[in-house]
């Protein structure tokens, strides 16, 4: 069951969020606007956040500037704030959709369930595996959890990582890397691994993940 957070400081409106999710129904929690929001999202990883901007304390647009530095929680930002401006600075936030008060409910569930939709096809598209995420359709490898930075791979450094990720866990030997590669080429020189190898390696580092792949002497790879 999908799981969605509600951060909303008036009471009446965040129990009939809460009750109109719940009969969907999706897992719910709503939880009093002055607790540490930024953390209990880090701790709970919701699958998507319903987030107002008039909060006290910390504003949902700081909120949500903040979270985007670490995490790609989805947010939809539901609000009274309902002009141009306002919408385009959620979205200029990080903010994924916009739904303005009063809102119809079969449009707001409709919006959240177009997100939920998009964040899986996104998911399809990558691959984790220790707090590093390769996004396959952008060509790009991440941290999951950090501040922010990626960096573009080659089509070789790409299909190098992924084959290991696939294997995560488990030693992948450079015979089958290379047979990967460079699936049905007459002659490869065994350098041309190595090259790419160590391009991968500095790419990783330069996203903060020094020693990511493991060099496992006389047997291969490893992360």
């Amino acid at each position: 069951m999908q799981y969605i957070m509600i951060i909303e400081d008036d009471p009446a409106i965040r129990e009939e969020l809460k009750s109109l999710l719940e009969g969907v129904p999706y897992r719910v929690t709503a939880p009093e606007p002055d607790t540490d929001l930024i953390e209990l999202a880090r701790k709970e990883q919701p699958d998507l956040l319903l987030l107002d901007i008039g909060l006290p304390g910390t504003d949902g647009l700081t909120i949500c500037s903040r979270l985007r530095k670490e995490s790609r929680i989805p947010v939809i930002f539901v609000t009274a704030r309902n002009t141009s401006m306002d919408e385009l600075n959620c979205l200029l936030r990080g903010g994924d959709d916009f739904v303005a008060k009063p809102y119809q409910p079969a449009v707001l569930l409709a919006r959240i369930a177009a997100v939920l939709r998009r964040t899986a096809r996104e998911q399809d598209e990558a691959l984790i595996w220790k707090n590093v995420r390769l996004d396959l359709a952008c060509g790009t490898v991440s941290l999951k959890e950090g501040d922010g930075r990626s960096t573009e791979l080659s089509r070789n450094e790409l299909k190098i990582l992924y084959f290991l990720m696939k294997h995560a866990g488990k030693i992948v030997s450079r015979e089958d890397l290379i047979d990967y590669l460079w699936d049905q080429e007459v002659f490869i020189d065994d350098n041309a691994l190595s090259v790419n190898m160590t391009r991968l390696r500095g790419r990783l580092e330069d996203i903060g993940a020094p020693g990511y792949i493991e060099t496992r002497r006389g047997l291969g790879y490893q992360i």
